[in-house]
């Protein structure tokens, strides 16, 4: 089991960016990443990187969203640019160790038009 701790929410203006973070209590050799969820949806793949850089992202965020990992640090971040109303949701963080999945207890990002 690994622990993930988030940071890196908030309200921002449509237009603006958000940095999230997210910090694991111990190195991850495979996949680690974001969902998210907004309000009566289900949750979403956002983006995910896996232990030798390959991305992936959600058509919906590519070229606004970057998704990066220093394993030195256990951390994997997401840059939010060009944020916009629909990108409002809670953010969560996973990462996977074997066929086990952690998460991230989720913070929330706000977007205002």
């Amino acid at each position: 089991q690994v622990q993930l701790v988030e940071s890196g929410g908030g309200l921002v203006q449509a237009g603006g960016s958000l940095t999230l973070s997210c910090a694991a209590s111990r190195r991850i050799d495979s996949y680690m990443g974001w969902y998210r969820q907004a309000p009566g949806k289900q949750r979403e793949l956002v983006a995910r990187i896996n232990s030798g850089g390959s991305t992936n992202y959600v058509t919906s965020v590519k070229g606004r969203f970057t998704i990066s990992r220093d394993d030195a640090k256990n951390t994997v971040y997401l840059q939010m640019n060009g944020l916009k109303p629909e990108d409002t949701a809670v953010y969560y963080c996973y990462a996977t160790l074997g066929a086990i999945s952690s998460w991230g207890q989720g913070t929330q990002v706000t977007v205002s038009s």
